[in-house]
């Protein structure tokens, strides 16, 4: 594409899935495409030939930093000659440390703009405070060359309004979002795929598969589930450092024909696993920053049982859209998942609240032509 201006995207993720990460690329190249732009996308990895495949546009080129997240002096010289061999008018950040000296490096290579996208939880119980006067001056001396930076949500934006580390005017929301074209309109493939019999009842969560994602709440909460309602079946989708203790504890707990632990899929949304869904968790203990498996179980008319963390009460809204317990409650969970399983039509009305919800807040054309303003294309 000669003559076409250059922005570097860098992403502090290993891209091994199509999930949402993935999709926010793609659908951001295409668009930059339109523009007469080109995309250099920065992965930790090497992409899988799936998600390779799926960012194969003519505009898009891909580039590996191992540990561009950390403060290490190997990324830091990785990101320097990329800059140089490209030199982009923008710089855009996500999954990356918020104090790093990438958008010194970028404004040192000729850079004109440089954008850092929040995509990061919270630990649990976090609450955010005023940061000390030396944190605020050191980090506005450090990111003054950080044009915007974009939240997830209202809540990551609250976190950082109140931390007062930069001008309250360099942040803005802008919510992660969905491709509703690639939703499915029928999960009875995947349902096949698993050799799940029509008449169970499948409730789904898809994460990182670790304590701080609420799985040992969710696999105490099952218990209770399938005491109660026999035909209940729970697909765990994703990997972590604790999946073989959770394959593990539930053949002690003698639930191993009520759960499948998948591992990760190459492309969950697409692949119908939200479609087959009956009710979808995120039982998180941490506070999420948003929570991409809440907007696509709603892009996909689906129910949501959610805890009361970060932004998820952003997003389901109680007795609307969904259920929202505290965290670390699995009777909770479980009389909530009861609930929905037995009433079909509050599962059809807060599915289609859902959908209507994500459609207003989670379109990507919409969400993604705010980046391009941002990027002052």
């Amino acid at each position: 594409m000669p003559g076409s201006k250059t922005i570097v995207s860098v992403y502090g993720f290993e891209p091994f899935r199509i999930g949402g990460g993935e999709t926010f690329i793609r659908e951001l190249s295409l668009l930059l495409g339109r523009r007469g732009w080109k995309n250099v996308v920065c992965f930790l990895t090497e992409p899988t030939p799936q998600v390779r495949e799926f960012l194969s546009l003519p505009n898009v080129t891909i580039e590996v930093i191992p540990d561009v997240w950390q403060l290490k002096w190997q990324p830091t010289r990785d990101l320097a000659r990329i800059l140089r061999r490209y030199r982009p008018e923008i710089l855009h950040l996500q999954f990356t440390g918020f104090v790093s000296p990438y958008p010194w490096l970028a404004r040192f290579y000729g850079a004109k703009r440089v954008l850092f996208t929040d995509q990061a939880s919270k630990p649990e119980g976090f609450v955010p405070r005023r940061a000390s006067l030396f944190k605020r001056v050191a980090t506005r001396i450090i990111n003054w060359p950080l044009d915007r930076v974009t939240c997830i949500s209202d809540y990551v934006l609250r976190c950082w309004t109140t931390l007062d580390v930069l001008q309250s005017e360099r942040f803005t929301r802008i919510y992660n979002h969905v491709d509703f074209t690639r939703c499915q309109p029928d999960g009875s493939a995947f349902r096949k795929t698993l050799t799940i019999p029509d008449s169970r009842q499948i409730i789904v969560q898809v994460s990182w598969m670790i304590p701080d994602k609420g799985f040992d709440d969710l696999l105490a909460a099952a218990r209770l589930v399938i005491a109660r309602n026999p035909e209940a079946y729970f697909v765990m989708v994703g990997e972590g450092a604790d999946r073989q203790r959770y394959i593990r504890e539930t053949k002690e707990l003698g639930l191993q024909d009520h759960i499948t632990w998948t591992g990760i899929l190459p492309d969950p949304l697409k692949m119908g696993v939200f479609s087959a869904a009956d009710v979808v968790c995120q039982v998180s203990r941490w506070e999420e920053g948003f929570g991409y498996v809440i907007a696509e179980a709603m892009a996909s008319g689906k129910p949501l049982v959610g805890t009361r963390v970060g932004a998820i009460p952003e997003l389901v809204h109680h007795g609307k859209t969904g259920f929202l317990v505290d965290r670390r409650d699995p009777p909770a969970i479980a009389e909530r998942i009861l609930e929905l399983l037995a009433d079909r039509d509050l599962r059809c009305r807060m599915g289609q609240a859902g959908r209507e919800f994500a459609f207003r807040n989670f379109d990507a054309n919409v969400n993604i032509a705010e980046f391009l303003k941002l990027y002052g294309i």
